[in-house]
């Protein structure tokens, strides 16, 4: 899958969220491998990270472990950095550590600061088609999307700046 240069909405799913700090604290938290660790993903599930190079051509390999109908269960990922541009924007493609996954989608997370230190954070995924769209929307994208971002503001409120 290539990036294309414009995102179709129809292949799109977008989470956004107001945090209360400025967007070079919020950005620190995404390119800090321990930080990253501590507070991405869904409520309930824990980060073990396998492996992390969070730069620009770098990537992330972890694993979302957690307890489904009394059984430990664990979701192998890998996030491929293919742009940063240091408190404004992260590109990643994003999916299982299968390098020809057919499911891979891109995600790129924005960084906004407004005049009052805040920082609006939008994660907009570009999935490879729209029933791929609709699936993981049906599985719970969005909800789960909010759900690692406010483990992010979490983690913010109560961990000293990075």
């Amino acid at each position: 899958m290539t990036m294309p240069k414009t995102w179709p909405q129809d292949r799109e799913v977008v989470v956004v969220k107001v945090l209360n700090h400025p967007r070079e604290r919020v950005f620190a938290a995404w390119m800090d491998p321990q930080a990253l660790g501590a507070w991405y993903g869904p409520t309930g599930l824990e980060i073990e990270t396998l492996e992390a190079v969070l730069c620009e051509g770098g990537h992330w390999r972890f694993d979302m472990v957690g307890n489904f109908e009394g059984k430990q269960q664990r979701f192998p990922n890998l996030m491929r950095f293919l742009e940063i541009l240091p408190n404004e924007r992260i590109v990643v493609d994003y999916g299982t550590p299968e390098y020809d996954d057919p499911d891979r989608f891109y995600m790129a997370i924005t960084f906004d600061e407004q005049a009052d230190g805040k920082t609006v954070l939008t994660l907009r995924q570009l999935h490879p088609n729209r029933e791929r769209r609709n699936a993981v929307i049906s599985f719970g994208a969005v909800e789960y999307g909010l759900q690692t971002l406010d483990g992010l503001a979490e983690w913010l409120a109560l961990n000293r700046p990075v």
